[in-house]
């Protein structure tokens, strides 16, 4: 092919495209509306996270500045939890907005994360917000189709296109002109977005970015750029199928609503469907009828643990549990712990797995459908998807198991075995105890792992690039001019 040829097929296109003032008028709208999405977004992210941090604080202030108590009380007291968001969430919302940001941590029970803003807002949130990621996946493939719609059908129709096959243009440089001169007219909108977005992840981590959240905003520009080629590509090759520029507009509009409207929400509802998900009462109910069955940890005669405590006096060689070197009711909470969390942990992973066969619908469609495809990793690279959240969930409950076997472990270590008499004074420990307990820090998702959630997401976008080069070179051959 010639550069040159190719060259000047995208220019001419550009040129065309600038001088309709419609054209214009949609850049601007385009212009203000990522302006918008990217103020609120970074507003929404600080505001959030300065909250957080702030109660963050308040929280770990209030646990270590606890008078002297029984540890088994602090267990029972608890910790609270707020969840950070990654930097990058600003750009793609994703499921940010339904995750809850609080959770409640105490002894022998798994909390939820709540105070979720679905929670707190209308029905029109399920309508979607306006982010930066939704603007680049929903409209922008509008805009483009607005601008490509006719590229050439239009010749066709002016009988242009004759006359340039005729001058010696070929097909494979019409094509390749047409796509390169739609991706610049994109790249007017695009790449100031993504300068844009750069400065504000920058500001908002206090100008101390990390290489990993670098290395993700480059990440997501590459995605997208992608998905406009595989746009592009689309909507030329409709429009240089079609006898005329309305049956190319209807036929591209068609495509909008299947791949961006219908086959996302049918999936949705198709996974529901096959892999039906217990609500949570059911859940619990499980795990507390399992519960059950293994007896209570803090019922003295119960006759589970009363075979533990058995096995430790003829283990220690003793008679009473007096006589234990340790206290033995704190053992019994350690081991009450670890079998309640085993059996919730169990019955957490078979809900996941129930989670996952739905979500796999999804990332089996990615293959047909590119935007669903951008659309998980783009959530994925902002922190912002179902793998992070559970990544999340299970950084709390190994700190929730850690606060709760650390209290355990200072009874049985502080705390007398001998029985309290209706006088004494409650057993207690010095509040410096508490400082024993590290502070939760939350460790987002790598990206090794992030992308071998998203395998099949990053495969479809190359695959659905690689696929229209073919097609592309195929129809270059067999194209008709009429």
């Amino acid at each position: 092919m010639r550069i040159h040829i190719i060259r000047l097929i995208s220019i001419q296109l550009w040129k065309q495209s600038l001088q309709n003032k419609a054209v214009i008028v949609l850049l601007m709208i385009l212009s203000l509306l990522f302006v918008f999405a990217a103020y609120t977004g970074w507003q929404d992210y600080k505001v959030q996270e300065d909250t957080r941090v702030k109660h963050q604080v308040d929280v770990r202030h209030q646990w270590e500045n606890k008078p002297d108590k029984h540890p088994h009380r602090m267990a029972h007291y608890g910790y609270l939890i707020f969840r950070a968001r990654y930097p990058l969430s600003f750009f793609d919302y994703g499921l940010e907005r339904y995750m809850g940001n609080s959770v409640f941590l105490e002894a022998h029970k798994q909390n939820t994360v709540n105070f979720s803003e679905a929670g707190f807002s209308s029905g029109m949130l399920r309508f979607g917000e306006v982010s930066t990621a939704m603007i680049l996946q929903t409209l922008i493939p509008l805009f483009i189709f607005f601008l490509g719609f006719s590229c050439i059908s239009a010749e066709r129709e002016n009988n242009t296109l004759k006359v340039l096959i005729s001058q010696g243009v070929r097909w494979k440089e019409l094509l390749a002109g047409k796509i390169l001169g739609l991706l610049c007219l994109v790249g007017l909108v695009f790449v100031p977005v993504m300068l844009l977005s750069a400065v504000m992840w920058f500001s908002l981590t206090g100008f101390k970015g990390t290489v990993d959240e670098f290395l993700r905003l480059f990440w997501i520009a590459g995605a997208y750029l992608i998905y406009f080629f595989i746009v592009c590509s689309v909507c030329v090759m409709v429009s240089a199928v079609s006898k005329t520029s309305r049956s190319s507009l209807v036929k591209l509009i068609g495509l909008w609503l299947l791949f961006i409207v219908i086959i996302p929400r049918t999936a949705q509802a198709f996974g529901a469907y096959l892999h039906p998900a217990p609500s949570k009462i059911d859940f619990d109910t499980k795990v507390e009828n399992e519960l059950v069955k293994t007896g209570d940890s803090h019922n003295p005669n119960d006759s589970y643990y009363k075979g533990i405590k058995d096995s430790l006096l003829q283990a220690h060689h003793v008679k009473t549990v007096e006589e234990l070197p340790f206290n033995y009711s704190g053992y019994i909470m350690a081991e009450g712990e670890k079998i309640s969390s085993g059996i919730y942990n169990r019955q957490w992973q078979k809900q996941l797995d129930i989670y996952e066969n739905q979500n796999s619908i999804n990332r089996s469609l990615a293959f047909v459908n590119p935007f669903q495809a951008v659309k998980d990793l783009s959530t994925a690279l902002t922190g912002s998807d179902f793998n992070s959240y559970i990544y999340y969930q299970e950084q709390v409950e190994a700190y929730r198991y850690q606060l709760a076997q650390l209290m355990n472990k200072l009874q049985m270590e502080n705390i007398s075995n001998k029985k309290q008499q209706e006088n004494d004074k409650p057993y207690t420990i010095s509040k410096d105890h508490w400082k024993e307990l590290p502070d939760f820090q939350y460790r987002f998702i790598g990206q090794r792992a992030l992308f071998q959630n998203e395998i099949a997401s990053v495969l479809s976008l190359l695959v659905w690039a690689l696929g229209l080069l073919f097609i592309l070179h195929f129809m270059s051959k067999t194209i008709k001019i009429n």
